[in-house]
């Protein structure tokens, strides 16, 4: 999916739920969805990534059944309605989800839970050469905020993915196929995502591709003194930049055009670095 030359990838978010923690509720709608995904598609966007549960703190489980309804339409009326080509991620947990998104026309599975919730998920990947990102968290979204601790949050995180990735290369998942995220807000305190963010080149020396999905993050806006997720656009573009620089590959965000800007700067930069 990536060569040692590509630049940053864009992933844009699009959740067709009622209550995800920044835009919730905005595209249900099937048609206001397309207008976003077209939003996006001009602003420069690489991926689209549907999700149809929330996965902010404090968030219950959504049904299968009810994941399918609100992203498979979605995902067909993307390729069919748009004739869009662009990849297109399926954020859930589930494998029976994932294989419906899969079916209707998604290439990329986004498991927040890095496979340990269904680990199914592991076993559809391998089967359908389906490229995978694996998300460290913990707990489930309902509880990873009850008071998380660490002592070693860069330690913990890496291992933890050492673990997720040795779960996937035994379901038969090919390594070109695994991509990885620290998951930035997911079961951290504050300072455990500045740390993250401060040390993303340790996830990098995995030798996985890495994902930053720190876009519009409740711990920005109590730096910025922001209470408002929208407005966090700016701090949101800082991390895709300081991401770039760090060697992080792809960025999952809710403004695409600012974090396009943002990636593309940050890369031609690190490009001009001269060899030491």
């Amino acid at each position: 999916m990536f060569s040692s030359t590509d630049k940053p990838l864009i992933m844009g978010i699009l959740n067709v739920t009622p209550d995800s923690f920044s835009d919730g509720g905005k595209f249900t709608d099937l048609n206001v969805a397309l207008q976003q995904v077209q939003r996006m598609q001009a602003e420069g966007v690489d991926i689209i990534d549907i999700g149809g549960e929330s996965t902010r703190p404090g968030s219950d489980p959504v049904p299968q059944i009810e994941q399918i309804q609100r992203v498979v339409p979605a995902i067909t009326a993307i390729r069919e309605q748009l004739n869009c080509t662009l990849a297109m991620s399926i954020d859930t947990t589930s494998s029976v989800v994932a294989k419906a998104a899969l079916d209707a026309g998604a290439t990329i599975i986004n498991d927040v839970s890095g496979g340990r919730a269904d680990p199914a998920i592991l076993t559809l990947a391998a089967m359908t050469n389906t490229p995978i990102i694996l998300m460290h968290s913990l707990g489930t979204p309902k509880t990873m905020q009850d008071h998380p601790y660490y002592d070693d949050v860069i330690a913990e995180v890496v291992d933890a993915l050492k673990q997720c990735v040795a779960a996937a290369l035994a379901a038969g998942i090919k390594k070109e196929n695994i991509m990885l995220d620290p998951g930035i807000g997911f079961g951290k305190r504050k300072q455990d995502n500045l740390s993250l963010l401060a040390h993303l080149d340790a996830l990098v020396a995995l030798g996985f591709p890495v994902l930053l999905g720190a876009s519009r993050k409740r711990f920005m806006g109590t730096l910025c003194d922001v209470n408002e997720p929208s407005e966090l656009v700016t701090a949101t573009a800082v991390t895709t930049a300081l991401g770039v620089m760090a060697g992080v590959r792809l960025f999952r965000v809710h403004d695409v055009k600012e974090n396009r800007q943002a990636a593309d700067v940050a890369y031609a930069i690190k490009q001009s670095r001269l060899p030491i």
